[in-house]
Parts: structure tokens; sequence; C-alpha cells
């Protein structure tokens, strides 16, 4: 008689948290982790290979699983866990799938049935924000904003009628021009923290108003900036002010869809609202 044969293991991927600047702040089961698996898919081969180098570790094998990679990587990956192989993600730096490659690549992987599992750490977001000094309670990530463009536009006016406090990443060369159209989008006295270089040697936290901070910045900056914007004050806005504000949108010929998104994120008020109230003055 045949003995039953066992079902084979399947792997796991592991979403590690790699530091975002002091090395120190790597933990101890993302080490075992990463010298474990059969193989670390990392955003730079360079880059990972010589972090892991500084930590005293050792991969078995990197692959490159990037913005441009990690939708085509997707089979290979669910492959080697098919194959019982554990593997780990990780990004140039944090959080993977934070503002970096990684959640297309998850969401492949369990639809096929794998394991996910995550080796949490350092994540550039949560430091930002605790050390700001602004509320915590409810919060978004911005992560970049758009360069140019009405996409830009309407994210920034997202930010400027927010009733939570909102974290952005910023290049140094840009730092300048970002806050002069926050100010635009929020005024000149809502409260925000420019942070910089986070858990490095020249880590720095400025806080103060959006004015403040635009003068505080002149020029650019030098190394890695997050930004965290304070939430709009709240404030009452009549049933009128809603109406009008749909009918002088329309009368641009705005798509009502558009124009309830429109006047909802100008005046924050909630699309719902708009919505039933734009549906009401068609009745």
């Amino acid at each position: 008689m045949n003995e039953p044969v066992e079902p084979q293991h399947q792997g796991t991927l592991y979403l590690v948290a790699t530091p975002i600047g002091n090395l120190g702040d790597i933990t101890q089961r993302a080490c075992e982790i990463l010298e474990e698996v059969e193989v670390v898919a990392c955003e730079d081969t360079r880059e990972t290979g010589k972090l892991l180098k500084l930590l005293g570790l050792r991969a078995n094998r990197l692959l490159v699983a990037n913005e441009h990679t990690e939708v085509s990587i997707g089979p290979a990956i669910v492959e080697l866990l098919d194959q019982g192989n554990d593997v780990a993600l990780v990004s140039d730096a944090g959080s993977p799938a934070i503002s970096d490659p990684g959640q297309r690549l998850v969401k492949h992987v369990t639809d096929n049935g794998h394991r996910v599992s995550i080796a949490p750490g350092a994540s550039a977001a949560i430091a930002a924000i605790t050390l700001s000094g602004l509320p915590t309670k409810r919060w978004a990530m911005e992560g970049f904003l758009e360069r140019k463009g009405q996409q830009r536009t309407l994210q920034l006016e997202s930010i400027g009628s927010a009733d939570r406090t909102s974290v952005l990443f910023e290049s140094p060369k840009r730092l300048h021009k970002t806050l002069a159209d926050l100010i635009e989008a929020c005024g000149p006295n809502r409260p925000a923290a420019v942070l910089r270089e986070l858990t490095k040697m020249h880590e720095e936290c400025v806080r103060g108003t959006l004015e403040q901070l635009t003068q505080k910045f002149p020029t650019e900056a030098k190394g890695e900036i997050a930004i965290v914007v304070g939430a709009a004050e709240p404030r009452e806005v009549n049933d009128q002010t809603i109406v009008d504000a749909l009918q002088q949108e329309q009368a641009k010929g705005t798509k009502l869809s558009s124009a309830v998104s429109q006047v909802s994120t100008a005046l924050g008020v909630q699309r719902n609202r708009v919505y039933a109230l734009a549906h009401s003055r068609e009745e």
C-alpha cells in the first residue's frame, strides 16, 4: 500500500522594513529573515547589496522588483513560493509598498493563494508625523505630489480642505516651491513641519506655520525631506453656498460627477451631501 504523500510546504512572502537612515534601526527579526530566505526581491540590487554588507548579512540571491518590474516579476515569485521557497521583499529604505513598490506584488501573491507576512520597522511617514508634533489621531500620507498640472492642483486643494493631518515627501530642490504652493492652498497660518534627514546624523525638524517654513527654507535644502501639514480649521458651509458652487462649475460645462468632486474638495464638505443637494436641485 502506497504511503500518503505529504503536501508540499508553500513559501511565504515577507515584507521586510529596512532602515531609512540609521543602520541601528534594523530589527533582529528582519536580519534573520533576510539571511534565511531563498530570494530577496529589491528595488536596486546594488543598494540592497550595499546595505546587507554594512549589516554583515549575506543574501542567497537578489532579484529586482522595482516600479517597472514588480508586475512582470510576479509569476517568478509565485513559482518560488510554489516550490516552498520563502521570499523577502525590501525597498531601498523603509517599509515596502508604502510610497515604494510592493502593493501590486503583494496582490499578485495573495491572489495566487500564498501567505504574506511582515517584519515591520522603520517608516519615513510614521517617523515624520510622530516627530512633527501635529495631531496623529487621523492622518493621510500623500507621498510625492505631481510636479505640475491639474492633478497637482487637485492634490493641493485636497490637502487645503482636509480635516486630518497630511504627510508629504518632497525633493530638496522643490521644497520651497511646494511650501509656497501649500500656502496658496492652505493659507499662510496653517501649522506644519519640515523634517529633514530623519534618523541620520543631521536630523532636523522645523515646526511653525507654512509662512514661517517658507522663510526658513528660501532656497533648496539638503537631504531627504518630509512635510507634515496640519488639518484645516472646521467651518460651517450652508446648503446655498454648495448649490451656488455647483451652478458655477456646471456653467463652465463641467459634468455633474466632476463638479461634485471639485465642490466637495474646495469647500471641504462630504461628497454625499453635495450629491444630495445636486439631485434635489434637479427635481
